[in-house]
């Protein structure tokens, strides 16, 4: 049985059963005829399809093989050779073998030196295996020839034009193909016999081949060949262009390498150093390896080119060298994954602050749908609250929850608009802005960067800041925003910006739109109390050294510091008085005088000293002319009092506590309001004309203005007039 074959011989191809073959004679050619007869024996082929016109060498290794050879060739020349299904089969039976093969004749029969022998065939006729009629020592088996269809017509002369350019086109491009086999495909005339012989040559799998063998009709085996033909030159073009792009590159790179070797025989013409061909050289390594846009990494190589023709003294060489140490120090493609884990994320919130629904959930909503959308743009918040109240250190949470890195950035009295867009480099001493220096410190692109107290930004004869922030926080721009050092686009939309204020009155509206505001109201008492024990009394324990037997504060106690030590929306001074409580502690430990404390609401005084704030509510409450009214400060809700009071004089109304005009006009409202009602009230009408009233807001050094404090004023005059207190 044949262990393999060589590739066919390039002849041209003759479906006839004519051979021809050397004469008798030296140099003479006779041609045989041979008769594919009904019953034929069989050899199986592994690997190899044998086409019709092909002359091929076949190696005969096995016993069965060479059996049907020593016992059937001496008496019968055309024997029927048919592939196997599966070529590992050492021993195949009848089942194993397709049922279509090819009739060949044996043209010569060679012994090598191994044993094994290599015959020499010529394909003559398809035919059809009918049954074996014989298994041992060899195969036997009836045949008959099948004969060619569709060999005639439009579609065929079509198809045969088509195909044979395409063949050609194959030649021409495939390696290693002799130049006689674009002569051999045009000399070939029927397109029976261009069908087999491309069939013969072209690379294809086993079942592709038998396929074509086994397919009578002239036309769909010119189809068949069409369609991988087609696939062939498309990928000897294609793979004929990589060829050529990496030759291309070897050259630029030769090409480079030798006007490299001459600059540098150059420059040390000129004296100019190994030192400064080393750092060029790196720097042009960094910046083709930092992964920029070829408009960027454009720019840095054309400084970079001046940085080679400079001489390391001049002045404009340091700036070019830090220009491009910045460039290459900047993460453009390093970014720091999220983790997107809804649960960790929801912890985390949690663990770090109490209560803040609002904003833990637009940060779970923004994790889901990054979570669904990967390259959604990120919100741009703004938390707004009193201080205290966790704005800054919330950022700080959602940078932990989201794996990113955290910037934080003050924009506190910043009036400078080159803070934030950096200076061009025609000044000395230029330097990037701060959003670039402060991303390019945390090597990523994508951090949580924290702009705190934006309600704080001013404007003066150097710009206005708050003009470069609607670049900066507007997704539609941020993608290419432009600092005048770097001079060139920087992509800002993978930053998760949050902003941070105490009001908004401040921020222009432009700014104001492009965020989402979240408001951040103050504590409550019992908001307040919940926090300390969970929060800031552990943290101060754990700073100060104390262990939680050590130092025990009541509930009572919180409250007390809380009412009578701190006025403030949010719990930072709450935290400095529990510090206190526990340095003070600490210190008792450490000398000695005591190893464990409780402080309640009687003993807070030992560590505090005497209450610092009281409730005026009560007491002043008690006289008529007084009412509270409610304020809106930027640290919190406030209470403040209304006072009124009467003497002798022509019905005047004096305002004192340094009021604005919306609330004298409210104070005159109330006047008029409980004049023209005095009847129902029970006030003497003489009595407005034979006294003047002063209305006096304390606190008369904080200034004071709103259009809410009407009912307060006309009811701190109601009490006065009709002498009840409120």
């Amino acid at each position: 049985m044949p262990e393999g074959s060589d590739k066919p011989k390039i002849v041209a191809p003759d479906q006839a059963r004519t051979v021809i073959r050397p004469g008798p004679q030296e140099g003479s050619k006779e041609e045989v005829r041979f008769e594919v007869p009904s019953v034929a024996a069989v050899m199986p082929l592994r690997n190899v399809v044998l086409f019709p016109g092909t002359v091929m060498p076949l190696v005969v290794g096995r016993e069965k093989s060479r059996r049907l050879l020593h016992d059937v060739l001496p008496e019968q020349k055309v024997l029927v050779v048919v592939a196997q299904r599966q070529p590992e089969l050492e021993d195949p039976g009848p089942d194993d073998l397709y049922d279509v093969g090819t009739a060949v004749v044996v043209l010569k029969l060679l012994r090598n030196e191994d044993g094994t022998q290599t015959i020499i065939v010529h394909g003559l006729k398809r035919v059809h295996i009918d049954q074996f009629v014989q298994s041992e020592p060899f195969f036997r088996a009836q045949v008959t020839p099948i004969e060619d269809t569709d060999q005639a017509g439009k579609e065929v002369e079509a198809r045969l034009v088509d195909v044979r350019a395409k063949a050609v086109r194959m030649v021409e491009l495939a390696p290693n193909v002799p130049d006689e086999a674009r002569e051999v495909v045009n000399s070939i005339p029927t397109a029976s016999a261009l069908t087999d012989f491309l069939a013969a040559n072209l690379p294809m799998s086993l079942p592709d081949k038998q396929a074509l063998l086994a397919e009578p009709s002239v036309v769909r085996r010119l189809e068949a060949l069409q369609r991988h033909l087609y696939q062939q030159v498309d990928v000897l073009e294609l793979s004929g262009q990589i060829q050529q792009h990496v030759r291309q590159s070897i050259d630029k790179a030769q090409r480079e390498y030798f006007l490299r070797e001459q600059l540098k025989a150059i420059q040390k013409e000129l004296g100019q150093t190994d030192e400064q061909a080393a750092e060029v050289l790196e720097l042009r390594q960094r910046v083709e390896a930092a992964g920029m846009s070829e408009a960027v990494q454009a720019e840095c190589l054309r400084e970079l080119g001046r940085l080679e023709r400079i001489p390391p003294a001049s002045p404009e060489y340091t700036v070019i060298r830090t220009y491009l140490e910045v460039m290459v120090e900047l993460p453009w493609t390093q970014s720091t994954p999220d983790n997107l884990d809804i649960n960790r994320a929801r912890r985390i919130l949690d663990e770090d602050h109490y209560d803040l629904e609002r904003v833990k959930r637009r940060i779970l909503e923004y994790l889901a749908v990054r979570r669904l959308a990967p390259e959604s743009r990120g919100p741009v918040l703004c938390f707004v609250g009193p201080p205290g109240v966790g704005k800054t250190s919330l950022g700080q949470s959602i940078a932990r929850a989201l794996g990113r890195k955290f910037i934080r950035m003050s924009l506190g009295g910043m009036r400078d608009e080159a803070e934030l867009r950096g200076h061009r480099r025609t000044y000395i001493g230029a330097m990037p802005g701060r959003i670039i220096q402060e991303i390019r410190k945390a090597g990523t692109r994508n951090p949580v960067f924290m702009l705190d107290e934006l309600d704080k930004v001013g404007m003066d004869f150097r710009g206005d800041p708050t003009s470069a922030l609607l670049e900066i926080l507007d997704p539609a721009q941020n993608f290419s925003f432009q600092d005048h050092y770097l001079n060139v686009p920087f992509d800002l939309s993978a930053v998760m910006f949050i902003g941070t204020a105490n009001v908004m009155a401040t921020v222009p509206p432009a700014l104001r739109d492009r965020m989402e505001i979240i408001e951040i109201p103050g504590y409550t008492l019992t908001e307040k109390l919940f926090i300390a024990k969970r929060y800031l009394l552990p943290r101060q324990r754990r700073e100060n050294g104390l262990k939680p037997g050590q130092l025990k504060i009541t509930d009572a106690a919180i409250k007390h510091i809380i009412m009578y030590y701190t006025r403030e929306a949010g719990v930072r001074e709450l935290e400095r008085r529990i510090g206190a409580i526990c340095r003070a502690m600490a210190a008792r430990i450490a000398a000695g005088k005591a190893t464990r404390k409780t402080v309640n609401a009687k003993n807070v005084a030992e560590f505090l000293g005497p209450r610092e704030y009281e409730s005026e509510l009560a007491l002043r409450t008690s006289v008529p002319g007084v009412a509270t009214a409610l304020a809106h400060t930027p640290y919190g809700g406030e209470i403040i009092f209304i006072e009124a009071t009467a003497y002798p004089g022509k019905g005047q109304l004096v305002l004192t506590g340094q009021i604005g005009e919306v609330m004298r006009e409210s104070a005159q409202a109330a006047l008029s309001l409980v004049r023209s009602r005095a009847g129902e009230l029970g006030i003497d009408q003489r009595a407005f004309a034979e006294k003047d009233i002063h209305v006096h807001v304390p606190a008369g050094a904080v200034p004071k203005d709103g259009p809410s404090a009407g009912v307060a004023m006309a009811t701190a005059i109601s009490s006065l007039m009709m002498h009840r207190p409120v």
